[in-house]
């Protein structure tokens, strides 16, 4: 077997002897090319060396330049050097210019504190269009390698793993992008889809990356393109050093050898060809294994492994439980596990107050048992209550919900005793995420039929005779008193063009909040910059969370830079009553 190998290896090591000789004339074609380019272009240069100009012939003035009569702007260029991108700026009302006023030590001294910091939903957001889109470099003091690494930096912190996809695939020769290509075959192996990480990564222009490399000789195994494996493998072993787990792996994928038992969780390839590679794969991870190493276990068939479960190991009792949490285990198979537990007369007649003396694992499994012998309605709902909170006081809320709220639909919401009136409402529905619809209430100026607009329902037109017939009907209100929202909402459309009649102008009061700072970044065009410091505001706070000064602040500079999507975005949010 060994000889077979030597002779396959020699003669791959020939065909690829071949193969570098055809690429390499292919070179010389491609450079002979460029060298008649170059020849055309310093044509005017070469001639005076070439050529013998008799001077007594010529007639006119004569120019001698030297070289230090030659200035060479460096920075000429560099201004319009284009940004890897994602989005059109018209999608977002923007500009290619977006970034070209601002000074770069500005730009990274900003991405540098935002990139360290939690992010709202919508604050992540404008960072994706800042640093997406298409656009001209700054002018000065930052290169496009160092906007390049900030935005890559972003991207991985976001975890948006589409938008990362879109992102290589539409800018692929870019630097470092063996970050972003790592990233999407992890996320993908991890959920178990091998064919995914492999048909990504393979049509991606690869600089040297070992791990990436390895990853490739294991996607062409599992394609049954064993030639053309074994021919990679044996080019990187002729070069440098081969990782000696990932030898042994390849050595029984290959056929070599029947079986290895080495398990490696360094990442998740090694991961996977431990799990591959043994046909009875047994791992039982730790509470605080790697996020990948539960996303496998969900993902895989690795599930009857974990069936026989030591009470007396406490890892595999915390797994279990968060395991149930992250809905990879169902909830009555925790339950079950919970019923396994040996506790005596007294510890289960006393469960409610023996179980704070126990750990938090074993003391849910105490007052789970005693939930099953709870003899009446208030003892049921006292020892679920306790055991509720103990679930969510060591963090694990989606534990213990679906089971609860099967036992409370099954009692009459009128014989709940009153001091259990509350927990029987919160948690007899499990939460899920609902699709909220706008309700209209054109009373309220700010909850009327003009919020269509910011939805591109209605015209500009059309919404401008809707608000001044409701001021109208408010004029006359003398109660009616308005809001900031109101106000919000006013300006905004005031800022697009509407036309608030004079009999209304004057019923409320409303002054700019933009600070001189940002006015003056608004007139030097500086977009780019201005989103970041808009980011900085938000923070990881919530649209609908900010408070109005704030919110009025951010909405006032979005309608100045005439960022309509985004502002109209942000309106839909905080405006309308919502049901």
């Amino acid at each position: 077997m060994k000889i077979l190998k030597q002779l396959n290896r020699l003669f791959l090591i020939l065909v690829l002897s071949t193969v570098l000789i055809q690429t390499t004339f292919a070179d010389e074609k491609i450079t002979n090319i460029w060298k008649t380019i170059e020849t055309k272009k310093t044509a005017n240069e070469n001639i005076k060396e070439d050529v013998k100009i008799d001077s007594n012939k010529i007639q006119g003035i004569k120019i001698k330049l030297n070289d230090d009569d030659i200035i060479v702007n460096n920075e000429l260029d560099k201004s319009k050097e284009l940004l890897a991108g994602l989005f059109d700026p018209a999608d977002n009302d923007l500009n290619l210019n977006m970034w070209t006023n601002s000074n770069g030590s500005e730009v990274k001294n900003l991405l540098e504190k935002l990139n360290s910091k939690e992010l709202s939903s919508f604050s992540k957001k404008i960072m994706d269009i800042a640093l997406l889109t298409n656009s001209y470099l700054p002018e000065s003091d930052i290169s496009s390698k160092e906007f390049l690494n900030f935005t890559i930096e972003h991207l991985l912190n976001m975890k948006d793993y589409d938008l990362i996809k879109k992102f290589v695939t539409k800018n692929p020769d870019i630097d470092n992008k063996e970050k972003l290509v790592r990233v999407i075959v992890d996320y993908h192996l991890s959920n178990f889809e091998i064919e995914k990480s492999c048909d990504f990564f393979k049509n991606i222009n690869l600089i040297s990356d070992e791990y990436l490399d390895y990853f490739k000789i294991y996607c062409l195994i599992n394609e049954n393109q064993n030639e053309q494996a074994q021919l990679l493998f044996d080019l990187k072993s002729e070069v440098e050093t081969l990782d000696d787990f990932f030898v042994k792996k390849f050595e029984v994928l290959m056929g070599y050898e029947e079986s290895n038992y080495i398990v490696s969780d360094d990442n998740i390839l090694y991961f996977h060809l431990s799990h591959k590679t043994d046909k009875n794969f047994v791992y039982l991870p730790q509470v605080d294994s790697p996020e990948f190493i539960w996303n496998y276990f969900s993902n895989s068939n690795l599930f009857e492994n974990l069936k026989f479960l030591d009470l007396k190991n406490i890892e595999q009792i915390k797994f279990m439980e968060k395991a149930t949490n992250e809905e990879i285990f169902d909830e009555k198979e925790l339950l079950n596990l919970y019923k396994k537990f040996s506790f005596d007369i007294d510890n289960l007649l006393n469960a409610k107050k023996n179980y704070k003396t126990l750990v938090d694992y074993e003391g849910r499994a105490l007052l789970y048992q005693r939930l099953l012998l709870a003899d009446n309605l208030e003892n049921k709902l006292d020892i679920s209550s306790k055991l509720k909170k103990s679930f969510d006081k060591s963090n694990l809320p989606k534990a213990f919900d679906e089971e609860l709220s099967y036992m409370l639909k099954k009692m009459e919401e009128r014989e709940i005793p009153t001091n259990f009136l509350t927990f029987y409402n919160q948690n007899k529905e499990v939460k899920k995420h609902k699709k909220t619809k706008i309700k209209f209430n054109n009373k309220v100026l700010h909850q009327s039929k003009a919020i269509n607009y910011f939805q591109n329902k209605t015209s500009l037109k059309k919404t401008e005779k809707i608000v001044n017939d409701i001021l109208k009907k408010i004029k006359k209100n003398k109660k009616y008193s308005f809001s900031s929202k109101d106000i919000l909402m006013l300006e905004s459309l005031k800022s697009d063009g509407i036309k608030i009649l004079e009999e209304n102008a004057n019923l409320y009061e409303y002054n700019s909040q933009i600070s001189s700072e940002i006015k003056s970044m608004i007139e030097n065009e500086e977009t780019g910059l201005i989103l970041l410091k808009i980011v900085e505001i938000i923070g990881q706070n919530e649209i609908e969370n900010l408070d109005r000064d704030t919110l009025s602040y951010v909405a006032e500079i979005m309608s100045e830079l005439k960022l309509i999507n985004l502002r109209n975005e942000l309106l839909l949010k905080v405006l309308p009553l919502k049901v």
